[in-house]
């Protein structure tokens, strides 16, 4: 049998998938793939993806507010997250974060205003999201761009009660030691991969073997020989290929760590406002 990996950041809701998601999810599994995690990036994205985890046993959901859909967010989300995040198949919260890359001042009739109050809202809603982790005890998956310090530190304020996986993660190895540094994780993707990665193979190498996962972040950054093309959770066969030449390992050291970290990370923690002991027992075992 050959070694199994997880997807743990896809966009398993959004319309690319849609005509063949049978066979995707039949890809995946053929490559080895058991765990898929569909990632939210506002509410209704949120539901579609809590829906097709309902649908199938190895899908699992994030729910949570992507930081470049702030304006279009309420102002103040917890109340509707917190319901979001009772579901036994949500395994944490995100994605979430800051996002400076393309700024409202950028557009033809945008304002340096405007980026001011798109920086406040970001900033707003990230901390409401990990306000909500902390409460009930779930990690976050972070999203950054263009934004490494604001985003840090508000990790750096929560360091001890919320870990986040700086997913997608392409940052140099200094901001990599300030991740690992607050307790947190990294993960990598297709990037990995390309000619030009290189700074990304370097992290990686950097990186102990307990503290990243792997992802695709699908439909984007499909890995050689797919660049260019939609891709898959299957693709994750690609990734980890690659990171354990990085690493010098076997696909199956690969495969034992980047497994184990991920059930670590995305265990759900008792509840600080526990319902019942069963039910508390039923979250704990919902990633096998």
């Amino acid at each position: 049998m050959p070694p199994i990996f997880y997807d743990t950041h896809a966009h398993l809701d959004y319309p690319e998938f849609a005509a063949d998601f049978d066979l995707l999810l039949s890809r995946a599994a053929e490559a080895g793939i058991t765990r898929i995690v569909s990632i939210g990036t506002d509410f209704e994205s949120s539901r579609r993806a809590i829906a097709l985890a309902e649908k199938h046993p190895n899908l699992y959901a994030v729910a949570g507010w992507h930081p470049t859909n702030a304006m279009d967010a309420p102002d103040d989300l917890r109340p509707e997250l917190r319901e979001l995040v009772r579901h036994p198949k949500v395994v944490a919260i995100g994605e979430t974060g800051m996002d400076y890359y393309r700024m409202p001042s950028q557009q033809p009739d945008g304002t340096a205003e405007q980026d001011d109050a798109y920086k406040i809202k970001q900033a707003r809603l990230f901390e409401q999201q990990l306000e909500v982790a902390e409460e009930v005890g779930l990690n976050v998956v972070v999203h950054q761009r263009a934004a490494w310090i604001d985003t840090l530190s508000r990790m750096k304020a929560c360091s001890g009660k919320v870990r986040g996986v700086y997913h997608c993660f392409s940052e140099p190895i200094a901001a990599l030691n300030e991740v690992l540094g607050i307790g947190g994780l990294v993960s990598y993707t297709g990037i990995l991969t390309f000619k030009n990665g290189q700074n990304i193979r370097d992290a990686l190498a950097a990186t102990p073997l307990d503290r990243f996962m792997l992802e695709t972040d699908c439909p984007y950054l499909a890995p050689l020989p797919y660049r260019g093309k939609r891709c898959e959770p299957a693709y994750v066969k690609e990734i980890a290929t690659v990171a354990a030449q990085v690493r010098g390992i076997d696909l199956e050291t690969l495969s034992q760590a980047t497994c184990q970290t991920a059930k670590d990370f995305f265990f759900r923690r008792v509840r600080r406002h526990a319902e019942s002991l069963s039910k508390v027992l039923c979250a704990a075992l919902i990633w096998p």
